[in-house]
């Protein structure tokens, strides 16, 4: 049965600092670096056909470093158009290769205006309730950024377009990316409804194994 891992990046700089990352492209710190061998443990024990994630910077970043303790090393494979995706071509992968695919479609969620700010600092200029609003509500976003509902409207037709099709000859699939595209797949693959996604949490290098059956319905969840 095919199996669907879910992992949240390794800890960034600016998850340290506390502020609204988003689509901000910033690093890993040093103490997410160091989580790298500790997951590399726990992914290990699956056979990880292949890996998707989106173009910042700290989710590739959690995946080359997290590969460095095994055999094989990622080739990144963009899927959004351009010359990255028609000029970085390659004819075969090797048995020392894992193909990892790049889309923004699995980016964070774009926070707006909020990008950068300190939570804390933003508690204070817009209310701990406004801001519990925009960060945990289903629909309603921060200003000028997305909701939730939001990016499951971009994350869920590509899941089903690439991922699922990945699913369903078998292959087991990785996931990593940032909290909220993590949060919709969960979503769409636990029948989550509206109200209750609210409450989902990820930790950084959180890591979910789902064990789904041939029709790609759930069977199993495990929390690492």
């Amino acid at each position: 049965m095919p199996k669907l891992i879910l992992l949240r990046h390794l800890k960034s700089q600016w998850n340290l600092e506390d502020r609204f990352a988003g689509w901000t492209d910033g690093p890993l710190c040093k103490e997410g670096k160091e989580q790298a061998r500790e997951i590399w443990i726990k992914l290990s024990q699956f056979r990880i056909d292949k890996i998707y994630t989106s173009p910042l910077f700290r989710n590739e970043d959690t995946i080359d470093r997290i590969l460095e303790y095994s055999t094989k090393y990622p080739i990144f494979i963009h899927l959004d158009g351009g010359k990255m995706q028609k000029w970085a071509k390659f004819s075969d992968i090797s048995e020392s290769d894992i193909p990892v695919f790049v889309s923004e479609k699995l980016n964070e969620r774009y926070y707006g205006e909020l990008q950068g700010l300190n939570k804390g600092e933003t508690k204070r200029r817009y209310g701990e309730e406004t801001v519990h609003l925009w960060r945990r509500s289903f629909d309603v976003a921060p200003p000028g950024g997305e909701s939730l509902k939001d990016v499951i409207k971009r994350t869920t037709p590509f899941y089903r377009k690439y991922i699922e099709k990945d699913l369903k000859e078998g292959k087991n699939v990785l996931i990593v990316a940032s909290h909220n595209p993590l949060r919709a797949i969960a979503k769409y693959v636990e029948k989550i409804p509206d109200k209750v996604i609210i409450n989902l949490e990820i930790d950084y290098a959180g890591l979910i194994e789902y064990e789904l059956d041939e029709s790609l319905e759930l069977k199993s969840k495990r929390i690492w």
